[in-house]
């Protein structure tokens, strides 16, 4: 499935509208003010969206979550080792390995659910998302043990490569949406960026 430049922008609205809630949402829960911007949304193969993300063999921290409804998916936040210390600093827990992991898992939640709310919005779609899992392994690792299951029946990613400051201090994440199915199709159709648009 091919995205044209029309369909590609309306992706990234969308996901600009989740990071500006997102943002909101954080900025509250850290008591410091939050930019949140995605300079780069891509519908990729699977594999490529994999890759775009980063080397397999490095060690990441993810939170997974699930979500179900009109559409079935699962959102991957991935978060490099530099970022999500910079996240466990802000909020007090640095060193602690179960403290910043769940503190990881809050913040992907906010920001996973505020995405997800987003798209559930501009496309009138009831998506709801799971409790979030955190976990921190090798890239590759997590990629295949909690992608199988939504990449069964589908070959498409969303990945929304985005940048947060927080208090003036820079930090990155991955955001990747696959959905299972025709997923994809789907919002765009919602969008009324179909293919027969």
């Amino acid at each position: 499935m091919t995205l044209n430049d029309l369909q590609l922008d309306a992706l990234r609205e969308m996901s600009n509208i989740g990071s500006g809630n997102a943002a909101t949402a954080l900025a509250s829960m850290l008591g410091q003010s939050v930019d949140l911007h995605v300079p780069t949304a891509l519908a990729l193969e699977l594999a490529d969206a994999v890759d775009a993300v980063g080397n397999g063999e490095d060690t990441v921290s993810a939170v997974i979550i699930g979500v179900f409804g009109d559409l079935d998916a699962t959102v991957l936040l991935l978060f490099e080792p530099e970022s999500a210390n910079t996240l466990c600093s802000l909020l007090g827990v640095e060193g602690d390995p179960e403290m910043e992991l769940s503190a990881l898992g809050e913040i992907g939640n906010i920001l996973g659910s505020s995405y997800v709310q987003a798209m559930g919005t501009m496309t009138s779609l009831h998506m709801e998302p799971h409790p979030p899992v955190a976990m921190s392994d090798m890239l590759g690792a997590i990629v295949a043990s909690v992608l199988a299951v939504t990449a069964a029946d589908t070959d498409l990613a969303l990945l929304l490569d985005s940048r947060m400051t927080v208090d003036g201090t820079a930090c990155k994440f991955g955001f990747l949406f696959v959905p299972g199915g025709a997923g994809v199709a789907l919002l765009l159709d919602r969008l009324g960026l179909g293919e027969a648009a």
